[in-house]
């Protein structure tokens, strides 16, 4: 396994850049590693809580490739969806728990401990490597060449971001309470430059609605690193104030279950 600079992890979903920077400015310093390494605390809560991923967006992902690497897999959300689409996935992750919690959600598959920077398999052993919400905490100087190294001639790299849609008047709401910037989706664009050895870019959205209680759209809100890292009177007060808005907010008060829109932004390059 490699250090925890630039650990891949699951990240944050809707994570925004911070003014014109990228959407974690860098990724080896100490409290970007300290925000990344949190999750392992959650990993029940963030298995849970997180969005999976529409398996139409992971099919245009992955094309035809059979072996899939799921990379910063976290508690396996993207993992899930390879399987439903009957692929023979490897998962691999810096923090154990996180990789506990997949394999009580995906039992059976493969689980490495490792970084995307550092990775412990072999050369040219995968047919696509894959990245759900996780590319923002790598370094790519290192991580693109290890991601190269291990995929066939022609490989896939595909990249995944759940965003969701604060064009919603509520949700934009509650994001501002859980202290995120609006409209991180058009940062991903142009922050996914992975550069040589792979060839051009190609981009896709998948829109669609996730459904969930209030109690798990509060544990949507705790599975943040935002929230983990925070101090408990700051952690209650966030809890506090997105559980007013949910029984105040005219669009969602008294409503039994929340529809919580989402966009899927996928990017894809292939190894030259």
């Amino acid at each position: 396994m490699g250090g925890i600079r630039g650990v891949g992890m699951a990240g944050d979903d809707d994570t925004a850049t911070r003014g014109r920077r990228a959407l974690v400015a860098d990724p080896a310093d100490p409290e970007t590693v300290r925000a990344a390494r949190s999750f392992g605390a959650a990993a029940s809560v963030y298995g849970a809580s997180r969005p999976g991923y529409p398996v139409t967006a992971v099919e245009w992902l992955v094309a035809d490739a059979r072996r899939v690497l799921d990379l910063g897999a976290g508690t396996g959300r993207l993992t899930e969806a390879l399987i439903a689409l009957d692929r023979d996935v490897t998962a691999v992750d810096p923090v154990e728990e996180m990789l506990e919690e997949l394999e009580i959600r995906v039992p059976g598959v493969p689980r490495i401990l490792g970084t995307a920077e550092d990775l412990p398999v072999e050369d040219g052993s995968f047919d696509a490597v894959v990245v759900g919400q996780a590319w923002h905490w790598f370094i790519p100087q290192r991580a693109v060449p290890e991601i190269a190294r291990v995929l066939r001639p022609g490989g896939v790299l595909g990249l995944a971001w759940n965003a969701r849609d604060t064009s919603v008047a509520w949700l934009r709401e509650a994001g501002e309470l859980m202290h995120e910037r609006h409209d991180a989706s058009a940062s991903f664009a142009s922050y996914v430059r992975v550069g040589s050895p792979f060839g051009p870019i190609e981009s896709h959205r998948v829109d669609w609605v996730e459904r969930m209680s209030r109690a798990r759209f509060l544990d949507l809100v705790r599975s943040r690193s935002h929230w983990l890292t925070a101090p408990p009177d700051e952690q209650r007060a966030v809890i506090a104030v997105v559980e007013t808005l949910l029984a105040t907010h005219p669009d969602v008060a008294g409503a039994e279950e929340l529809a919580v829109p989402y966009v899927t932004h996928c990017f894809r390059t292939m190894l030259r």
